[in-house]
């Protein structure tokens, strides 16, 4: 703890049934503090917080690992919510997309201490599906691939995106299960944004197999 340091306990002179803001001034067992609202200093105790170490599967690309991460036993952990992973093989910000807890029971929220196995998917760097069926409108020659791009770059409906040699018109966006802050899992109007992260898959229009096309 450092002396800079601001923490939120009852101030004996000003607040004592309520925390204000305190500056730490000194830290240890009995820690020192002064009040930011009326400036008196005073000594209390600090509880900190239980930490436990959290067993979490990331996914990416199709493969797998497991790592171990330290939490707040409190702490509420919801499909959905994203933080850092720090791994042997590398820092990753992550999503969590299922709990497990007891004996193997998937929940969609729990608090950390009693969470079994975190499962989530790696989400700063994604590749997204894509499906695009030819400009001059031959759907039976569709075909697939997949962009590998920054979790948060934003896709759009209805603007032409130029990546990885490709060109093509968006079309729809159908969003991830586990996606949060969106109304509704398809998109399909112009100036409707979907985050890489939070893409099942892409539809549009293969710009680079036709000059021109009125479909």
């Amino acid at each position: 703890m450092s002396q800079s340091e601001r923490v939120a306990v009852v101030c004996p002179s000003c607040s004592p049934g309520t925390e204000t803001v305190h500056e730490v001034l000194k830290p240890g067992g009995q820690t020192t503090v002064r009040c930011t609202e009326c400036g008196h200093t005073h000594k209390t105790i600090i509880e900190e917080e239980r930490e436990i170490e959290l067993s979490v599967i990331v996914s990416q690309d199709g493969e797998s690992f497991s790592t171990k991460v330290d939490a707040p036993a409190e702490e509420t952990l919801a499909v959905g919510e994203e933080f850092i992973a720090d791994t042997p093989e590398a820092i990753m910000l992550v999503r969590i997309t299922s709990l497990d807890i007891g004996d193997d029971q998937r929940v969609e929220e729990a608090p950390a201490e009693d969470v079994s196995t975190v499962w989530t998917r790696v989400v700063d760097n994604v590749k997204v599906p894509v499906t695009l069926h030819p400009g001059d409108g031959r759907r039976d020659e569709t075909r697939s691939f997949k962009l590998s791009v920054p979790g948060d770059y934003e896709f759009v409906v209805g603007e032409t995106e130029e990546l990885n040699d490709e060109e093509f018109e968006i079309e729809g966006i159908h969003v991830r299960l586990n996606a949060t802050n969106y109304r509704f899992d398809k998109f399909d109007r112009d100036g409707d944004m979907v985050f890489a992260k939070d893409i099942k898959r892409i539809y549009g229009r293969d710009e680079t197999s036709s000059a021109w096309s009125a479909w």
